[in-house]
C-alpha cells in the first residue's frame, strides 16, 4: 500500500521513510503542504497520508480540509494522520475537526505509529470490498448473465438517453433489431450448450463490428438490440450490413463440423424533428425484422421511421437468405 509523507523536516522525513519501507509500504515524499496537496490530487494517489501540522505553504489541517472537501463525490477515501509537536487538547480537537482520522505527536513512537496505521489499512480494505461488491451488484443488474452485454432493461435505458441526446444535439440515432436465423434448430440439433456458445460468439463478432460508443444489448432469447448514436439512414444501413457479414462470412464449429450461422436485421433510424418514443422506434425495427425473415433471412431490411411503418425496403443480398 502507498503512503504519503509530508514533512518539511528532512530528519523526520527520513525516519518515517525508513520505518514505513521496513514495514513493507510504498512511500511517496512531499517537502511541503502544496506538494502534498498536488500528490493527493494526482491519479493513483496514496490512500494514506501522514501530514506534518506545520509546513511551508499549506499546513497539515489545511491539506486535510481540502481533501475532505473534494472527496464528497468520490469513491476514494484518504486516511489521514496528523503529525505534530502540539499535544494540547485544543490542538487535538482542531486537527480532528479538519477531517483527520488520527493524530500522532512528535517525536513519534514507532510502535504507536504502527498501531495507528492499522485502522486505516482495515478501513481502506473494507472500502475496496464494498466498492467491489457494489460494482458486482451493478453488473448483475445491468448485464445479461450469459453474454455479458447489456440486458433488456438497460439497453432500453440507453436508447432513451440517446434519443434525448439526439434531440438536444440535433443528431440522428440508428436502431437495429437482430435475430439469429433458425436458432431453435441449433438447440435441437446440437444442444443448448452449443446454442449458448453461438450466442456468445455472435456477441463477440457484433461487438467487434461496432464503434466504442455504440451499444448492444440482449433484447430477449436470440434477439439483440443495437443502438447507433449519430447514424442516419445510410450509416445505419451500412452498419447493419457490416454486422450481418461479420456473422455470415465465417462459419462456426459444432462437433468438429463447420456450420454457417446467419442473422436477420431490422433497421430504422430516428432523425431530429420527428416525435418518437423508444417503443415506437423498436416497433418499426421489429416490423423490418419480420420483413427480413419473410424475404428469406440472412439480410437487412430498413424501414424509415415516420411514425408509422412503411413498405419494407430490402438492403443487402437478395438471394442469400436461408429457407
Amino acid at each position: 500500500m502507498k503512503i504519503l509523507i509530508a514533512d518539511d523536516s528532512i530528519v523526520s522525513r527520513h525516519l518515517l521513510d525508513a520505518t514505513l519501507r521496513r514495514w513493507g509500504y510504498e512511500v511517496v515524499v512531499a517537502c511541503d503542504g502544496n506538494e502534498a496537496w498536488q500528490i493527493l490530487q494526482s491519479e493513483n494517489a496514496p490512500k494514506i497520508a501522514i501530514l506534518d501540522w506545520m509546513m511551508p505553504g499549506l499546513t497539515g489541517p489545511e491539506v486535510c480540509r481540502r481533501v475532505r472537501a473534494t472527496a464528497k463525490d468520490k469513491d476514494i477515501y484518504t486516511y489521514i494522520l496528523l503529525l505534530s509537536s502540539k499535544s494540547q487538547r485544543e490542538d487535538l480537537i482542531e486537527g480532528m475537526e479538519s477531517g483527520a482520522d488520527d493524530y500522532l505527536t512528535k517525536p513519534f513512537d514507532q510502535h504507536e505509529l504502527q498501531v495507528r496505521l492499522r485502522p486505516g489499512v482495515r478501513i481502506l480494505e473494507l472500502q475496496h470490498e464494498l466498492i467491489s461488491a457494489r460494482e458486482e451488484l451493478r453488473d448483475q443488474a445491468t448485464k445479461d448473465f450469459l453474454t455479458r452485454i447489456w440486458n433488456r432493461s438497460y439497453i432500453l435505458d440507453i436508447l432513451g438517453r440517446e434519443l434525448q441526446r439526439g434531440a438536444r444535439e440535433n443528431r440522428p440515432v440508428g436502431l437495429l433489431l437482430a435475430d439469429l436465423d433458425k436458432f431453435k434448430t441449433i438447440n435441437d440439433t446440437y444442444g443448448h450448450f452449443a446454442g449458448d456458445a453461438v450466442l456468445r460468439e455472435f456477441v463477440r463478432r457484433m461487438s467487434g463490428s461496432i464503434r466504442p460508443y455504440d451499444a448492444i444489448g440482449r433484447y430477449g432469447g436470440e434477439e439483440f438490440l443495437i443502438v447507433l448514436p449519430g447514424c442516419d439512414v445510410g450509416a445505419t444501413e451500412k452498419q447493419a450490413e457490416r454486422m450481418r457479414e461479420a456473422l455470415a462470412n465465417d462459419p462456426m464449429w459444432f462437433n468438429e463440423e463447420a456450420q454457417l450461422v446467419t442473422c436477420s436485421f431490422g433497421a430504422t433510424a430516428w432523425v431530429p424533428g420527428i416525435a418518437a418514443t423508444e417503443e415506437a422506434l423498436i416497433r418499426v425495427a421489429d416490423d423490418a425484422l419480420y420483413a427480413a425473415k419473410r424475404q428469406g433471412r440472412n439480410r437487412v431490411v430498413f424501414l424509415p421511421f415516420t411514425g408509422a411503418a412503411l413498405e419494407a425496403v430490402p438492403v443487402g443480398p437478395r438471394n442469400s437468405g436461408t429457407k
